[in-house]
């Protein structure tokens, strides 16, 4: 078997005080056993959570908890010798201590001393995620070059449900692995899409049967909500149009919601003509009921069949209010024939690129990887040449840069831009 991306690299796991810490774990084993070398490096409140004893058995090394009971210098060979580090759970603490190089323990030491890049991992409350100072952190330290993997929706601790749960121990591997495939953001800061102006779709769209039923599909919005957050961490003025899901506006974009198709439609006329580019990542509703009552319909007086029309075609629709130079990207959601659909649908409503995601259902007794819900993306780029070039699994935020760079490049002139290779 060959080996993979981690084999022989040395990697820092950092784990900060929250709930989540049991998940690491599982990541620190993952690692191991994709050859890497881990060092764990644990906060006072993580010990609380987990013992320093449970990580240095899954990782088979000592762990770096109490500065003062480590070797001297301790911090400092450990960070000069590591690839990279990953921090997860970081939590909103450890966040704002790493955005103002605060370091008063054995992890945000050796983080200080770290040159090599960094993910983070948040986990927190949906208010704190969604706290000013806490995006204000998260911009900081972006703009330095440091990579977040989440958080993701979903219930949390206190018994609420939002976004800021700590994304899955698969997820951090594969956005660590991109990280050390080269992902152009770990070696610092891109502007790249400075002056541009991007329109972003994102999320389900709903067609109502009756006030309180209606027709829709399980996007979750994170594929459009991570390329909203990347191209304005990129530089980019962002307009997010987004169907109706529960995810926190990304720092700096302008967001629109809507629900239906048809407002979908509406907000996306209105805001093409300042566009430079568009990037149709929402999974709009192909068909809506033809007559949609005005009261709830009952069960007992309802029809056998429902009639349904088309919803109008938004990218298809377009054309005449394009701007000169608008690089059009769509995504194509397809359950089989994906390539071949998503071939003929690039060409059908003229777009520059198209992202080809598969979307059928995963293999019994397997978690899916891909499409509607996941953390992950497995897709395939198609260009004007038809060529098509599949990614290998990534998290939705480095699918969401690499569809960036193919939009950088072509609205500088040179569509042939860089593709991490297939695994």
């Amino acid at each position: 078997m060959q080996p993979g991306p981690l084999a022989g690299r040395r990697l820092i796991v950092g784990v900060s005080g929250s709930i989540a810490a049991y998940k690491s774990v599982y990541l620190v084993r993952r690692l191991v056993e994709a050859g890497a070398e881990v060092h764990v490096a644990l906060t006072r409140a993580a010990a609380r959570f987990v013992t320093p004893l449970t990580f240095a058995t899954v990782s088979g090394r000592p762990v770096l908890d109490d500065l003062f009971d480590a070797v001297p210098g301790t911090h400092v060979t450990l960070a000069e010798a590591a690839d990279a580090a990953v921090v997860a759970p970081a939590t909103a603490h450890v966040i704002a201590r790493l955005a103002h190089g605060l370091a008063d323990d054995a992890l945000t030491t050796l983080l200080l001393a770290l040159r090599g890049p960094v993910l983070l991992a948040p986990a927190m409350e949906s208010g704190m995620w969604a706290h000013p100072a806490t995006r204000a952190n998260v911009r900081l330290l972006e703009e330095r070059g440091v990579r977040f993997v989440g958080p993701e929706q979903g219930p949390l601790a206190s018994g609420l449900a939002g976004p800021g749960r700590m994304a899955e121990p698969e997820a951090i591997r594969a956005a660590l692995e991109a990280l050390l495939a080269g992902a152009p953001a770990a070696a610092g800061p891109r502007r790249d899409l400075a002056g541009e102006r991007i329109l972003v779709t994102a999320g389900p769209t709903r067609e109502p049967i009756d006030p309180v039923r209606f027709l829709s599909n399980p996007s979750t919005g994170r594929m459009g909500f991570a390329v909203a957050e990347a191209a304005a961490v990129r530089g980019a003025e962002v307009t997010l149009v987004a169907g109706p899901v529960a995810l926190a506006t990304p720092p700096g974009c302008r967001r629109v919601d809507v629900v239906t198709a048809a407002e979908m439609r509406d907000a996306v006329r209105a805001a093409l003509p300042a566009a430079t580019a568009l990037v149709m990542a929402a999974a709009v509703s192909d068909f809506r009921p033809a007559s949609p009552r005005g009261h709830k319909v009952k069960k007992e007086a309802a029809d056998a069949t429902l009639a349904l029309c088309p919803t109008d075609d938004i990218l298809a629709g377009i054309g005449p209010l394009a701007p000169a130079g608008l690089v059009k990207v769509g995504f194509a959601a397809e359950t089989r024939d994906l390539v071949a659909h998503a071939r003929a649908k690039r060409k059908a409503k003229d777009l520059d690129l198209i992202v080809a995601n598969d979307v059928s259902a995963p293999a019994a007794g397997s978690a899916p990887d891909r499409g509607f819900g996941a953390e992950t993306n497995r897709v395939t780029l198609i260009g004007r040449d038809d060529r098509a070039e599949a990614l290998p699994l990534l998290s939705k935020r480095q699918v969401a840069d690499a569809v960036l760079d193919r939009v950088a490049a072509l609205r500088s002139g040179n569509p042939a831009a860089p593709v991490p290779p297939a695994p």
